[in-house]
């Protein structure tokens, strides 16, 4: 009798873990929503992200991204449906692997020479000013004006006097 009792037991806490473990697994795991994936992907027809695409074809792929998240797709998996069915071009960031890693190298490296670059340019153009206001400051640098020269500035001022 006790036998059965403890095999009773046994099962019946069998029975229950197996039913609230899906429900446990539920609870942990939020359920995808279409914004959630909308904002990753691309409009293969605009090039666009589709969550501001306006065309028929986003309008298939919001449809093919719902009919995912009605089946219980995760982002991921709805991810890797959507590069099955549309290529590689239809997620909007690019993978770090191959040639598609200059996506990310390439605007670091402007980054960093248009740093070098003002590095190395604004200290000559301060060199270049300073020495220009420098140059400007001495009255022997200043060339004489001929005659001719003095009556052409006194006539100009006249006009603007």
């Amino acid at each position: 009798m006790r036998s059965r009792l403890a095999l009773l037991v046994g099962l019946l806490a069998a029975v229950t873990l197996a039913l609230a473990a899906p429900a446990a697994s539920l609870a942990v795991t939020p359920r995808t929503s279409l914004n959630d994936v909308e904002d990753e992907v691309m409009c293969v027809s605009c090039g666009i992200p589709l969550n501001i695409a306006d065309s028929p074809q986003a309008d298939r792929e919001r449809a093919f991204i719902n009919d995912q998240i009605a089946l219980g797709k995760s982002k991921a998996q709805i991810k890797q449906l959507m590069v099955a069915e549309y290529g590689n071009r239809v997620i909007a960031q690019p993978n770090s692997k191959g040639f598609n890693i200059t996506n990310w190298l390439i605007p670091l490296v402007v980054v960093v020479v248009l740093i070098a670059g003002v590095a190395i340019v604004l200290p000559r153009w301060r060199r270049t000013e300073i020495s220009a206001e420098l140059a400007g400051d001495d009255p022997a640098d200043v060339p004489e004006l001929d005659d001719e020269e003095r009556r052409r500035i006194d006539e100009d001022l006249a006009r603007y006097r």
